[in-house]
């Protein structure tokens, strides 16, 4: 028996902000990163809730345990109604991980800026400890309300949009042939990937009309793997930015194009296209992403001398098992060299 459930409400488009207004006079705790505390971002939607907040402003990519249990103390201090995330894949996995080891259990309402994680709709999350990213997986962790609001990504910076991107045609790649993939799930992938395909070049050349479209594909990814799961790119990538602290986007977009060629040996991408590899790694060039670990800036000794360690990290995450070729530390090993 297979299962897919839906519990995220989605409010998405030109002014879905205004939504909030629903929690009026509710005691509210924005979680946020100070880019959005300064612009004026976090307090638009303090004022869109009316009501008694407050604002932790303190997240930074790749969460670390001990912020989120600094963030999960002012929670239990503050005891908000409403729990908001504001900003990427950091805040809202950083809100995330303070809703897994608080007593209360608020309203929460995600609200991403980036197209990218589809964690306002995931029951994953990614914090990092000691240099290793530890994904945790637990439904209640799924927001209650995902906010798609398309005035929030009229200024992304071209790195992000194209590091975003990939990161969701990385998941559309890796739900389609996931262990737990389903009709509802396949769907889903496929037509996120190729709304990616076809948008995301134009948005990353300034064509700020398409990224409602793309911010919604990248929701309707996180839907997809979130019910079916990954597979060998993700779990090769969080061991090696746990490590090496670079943009996970950037990391998939070299590793997707030989997991893809790896796992055809026992699935099949038809859905995609023709050549699926041809098409990530022409993208790959439009949106002017590394092809190589090395080309992304990291060094081949430092990679080679941590490679028994990245792949058992690797192996050891929950991604690995997802992806429908078996993989073992020598098949890890074998990855990892091809993409130096």
């Amino acid at each position: 028996m297979q299962q897919f459930q839906l519990s995220t409400e989605l409010c998405f488009g030109e002014d879905a902000l205004e939504c909030l207004e629903r929690f009026r006079g509710q005691r509210m705790l924005l979680v946020t990163d100070p880019f959005f505390a300064e612009n004026g971002t976090a307090q638009r939607v303090c004022v869109l809730c009316r009501g008694e907040s407050r604002i932790f402003a303190k997240v930074r990519p790749d969460p670390p345990l001990e912020l989120v249990a600094e963030g999960a103390a002012h929670m239990e201090e503050f005891d908000p109604e409403v729990l908001i995330a504001l900003g990427g894949g950091s805040a809202i996995d950083c809100a995330k991980g303070m809703l897994s080891i608080a007593r209360s259990r608020p309203f929460f309402v995600a609200i991403p800026t980036t197209s990218g994680t589809g964690s306002e709709v995931t029951s994953f999350a990614v914090l990092t400890h000691q240099g290793v990213k530890l994904p945790l997986i637990d439904p209640d962790l799924r927001p209650n309300l995902a906010i798609l609001d398309d005035s929030l990504l009229q200024k992304l910076p071209k790195q992000l949009i194209a590091d975003a991107g990939m990161d969701v045609i990385a998941h559309c790649v890796e739900a389609l042939v996931a262990k737990n993939r389903s009709l509802f799930t396949q769907g889903l992938a496929v037509k996120a990937y190729h709304t990616v395909m076809e948008l995301l070049p134009r948005s990353y050349e300034g064509d700020s009309s398409v990224r409602g479209q793309i911010h919604c594909a990248a929701t309707i990814a996180g839907i997809a793997f979130d019910q079916a799961g990954l597979g060998a790119c993700h779990a090769l990538s969080h061991a090696i930015g746990g490590k090496f602290h670079l943009a996970h986007g950037k990391l998939n977009a070299v590793l997707l194009p030989h997991v893809i060629q790896l796992n055809s040996s026992c699935c099949s991408y038809s859905p995609l296209g023709n050549n699926p590899v041809f098409a990530v790694t022409r993208l790959r060039r439009r949106v002017q992403l590394p092809d190589s670990l090395t080309a992304a800036g990291l060094n081949r000794g430092e990679l080679l001398s941590s490679a028994d360690e990245l792949c058992s990290a690797a192996l050891a995450d929950p991604c690995n098992e997802g992806n429908p070729y078996p993989m073992t530390k020598d098949a890890y090993h074998r990855l990892l060299n091809a993409c130096l």
